[in-house]
């Protein structure tokens, strides 16, 4: 088996610390030597046009890798996959791929059967040709026992942008909110899950109700009434104490 190192990325360790630990206690229970990264990729220096930067930053990433002595990487961000891939050819494993191979944690199959939520699912626009992702998300949610509906015309390989893509938000914020309110009326039920914590905020400064998916997983079971999490991410000073937070926990699970 090949020695495989985790990337969570920039914003999910941002957004829920605690959805980072869960997810790697669950992974080394399948790769014992597993080796976790918790860095950015560079593409948001990408994104604005400083090359310079970014190709700085990914050096450091690959170095990182390099490090652990990883021949494959498991990457839950869909920018870190990609970039990663075309950068250096690596082999990358989207995590949504791979929890439908490896299976849940089993006590969490099906506990949310008894949940009175349909969730309208939300694909990042960014894998819009990765049909594996797609039907790994809803594998999830199913395996979970939610109920889930796609936006009509507007799912899968047709995907629109949650507003936050090609950092909008910095360049023209009136613009980016025009897109999220846009997204958030593709929906047909007030319940949305992702699998890209930015999409999630996107959604939340829309006026949106909005999961990650590894809050469904790890979370408690969401119910019509349930309120969303907070929006972290519009929030520095909160954003950067949880990276720092998950940090401790990727070492603390590491042990």
């Amino acid at each position: 088996m090949s020695r495989k190192v985790f990337l969570p990325g920039c914003a999910l360790p941002s957004y829920n610390p605690m959805n980072v630990e869960a997810v790697i206690k669950h992974l080394k229970n399948i790769y014992p030597d597993l080796s976790v990264v918790q860095k950015c990729c560079g593409k948001p220096t990408q994104a604005v046009g400083q090359a310079a930067k970014f190709e700085e930053r990914f050096a450091g990433l690959v170095e990182d890798i390099k490090s652990c002595e990883a021949e494959e990487a498991i990457v839950a961000c869909q920018s870190c996959m990609k970039t990663l891939a075309k950068g250096k050819g690596y082999k990358t494993t989207s995590l949504w791929e791979l929890l439908p191979q490896i299976g849940l944690p089993k006590e969490l199959v099906g506990k949310a059967k008894g949940s009175d939520v349909v969730f309208s699912v939300h694909d990042s626009c960014s894998v819009r040709d990765y049909t594996g992702i797609h039907d790994g998300i809803r594998w999830i949610v199913n395996e979970l026992g939610y109920k889930q509906v796609d936006p009509e015309g507007r799912a899968r390989e047709k995907a629109r942008c949650c507003g936050f893509g090609g950092m909008v938000v910095p360049a023209n914020p009136d613009v980016a909110l025009r897109v999220m309110k846009r997204r958030v009326d593709d929906f047909p039920t007030e319940h949305i899950v992702v699998y890209c914590a930015a999409c999630r905020q996107s959604f939340i400064k829309a006026g949106g109700k909005a999961w990650h998916i590894l809050d469904l997983v790890f979370g408690d079971v969401v119910h019509a009434n349930t309120p969303p999490p907070e929006d972290t991410l519009s929030k520095p000073l909160k954003a950067w104490r949880n990276r720092y937070r998950s940090k401790q926990l990727i070492k603390s699970a590491m042990r």
